[in-house]
């Protein structure tokens, strides 16, 4: 486990920090790791991932060679984790769930492509839809390999087209929700991804 943190830790450093040089009193690689063992963990707020760091400080300080003295406050994780680029966050994770899943031991890579609602992202003060995101999941691995907001005004299908041309997932049996049977997008899929 500690090997994994640890690849993840030097993939989520090539991250740019938002925040301005002076007084970084907590290295982004470690606030970002332990927000996601905070998520894992069953945190849902920047409070309960507060808690996690605070509660498992002392452990989390042994087991990275850190001298955290107190965890951030969850008004300083918020401000770093909304200032964050999307893309450069998207990147580091494909590029960690490619080092851990490796290539299929044998036969050909099954991914599963579905687009699901994010549970309470609807903003009714603001009047935004809920978000929706495309996940690619590598069913031998049981990893999720990448994702993708779908655009407010559009639906699954460009996403899935743009998608599948990133991953290139040639020589992979690929599983798609009925409405991706439309003989146009299947012939473009086709030509372009070889599958």
């Amino acid at each position: 486990m500690k090997n994994v943190c640890e690849t993840l830790l030097s993939r989520l450093s090539r991250i740019t920090d938002p925040r301005r040089a002076e007084g970084k009193l907590y290295k982004l690689p470690h606030v970002l790791l332990f927000t996601i063992l905070a998520i894992v963990s069953g945190a849902n707020s920047y409070r309960s991932v507060r808690t996690f760091m605070k509660v498992h400080r002392a452990r989390l300080n042994k087991a990275f060679g850190i001298d955290w003295k107190r965890a951030p406050v969850h008004s300083a994780i918020r401000y770093i984790l909304q200032e964050l680029k999307v893309a450069e966050v998207e990147n580091a994770f494909r590029h960690h769930a490619a080092d851990i899943s490796g290539a299929p031991q044998t036969g050909e890579r099954a991914l599963a492509l579905d687009g699901k609602v994010l549970r309470q992202s609807f903003d009714g003060f603001n009047d935004q839809r809920a978000r929706q995101i495309l996940s690619a999941f590598a069913t031998d691995t049981e990893l999720v390999l990448a994702h993708v907001d779908i655009d407010e005004k559009s639906n699954e299908i460009p996403a899935v087209q743009q998608l599948l041309i990133e991953l290139g997932i040639e020589d992979h049996v690929v599983t798609l929700d009925a409405m991706h049977c439309q003989k146009k997008h299947s012939r473009k899929v086709k030509r372009k991804t070889c599958i």
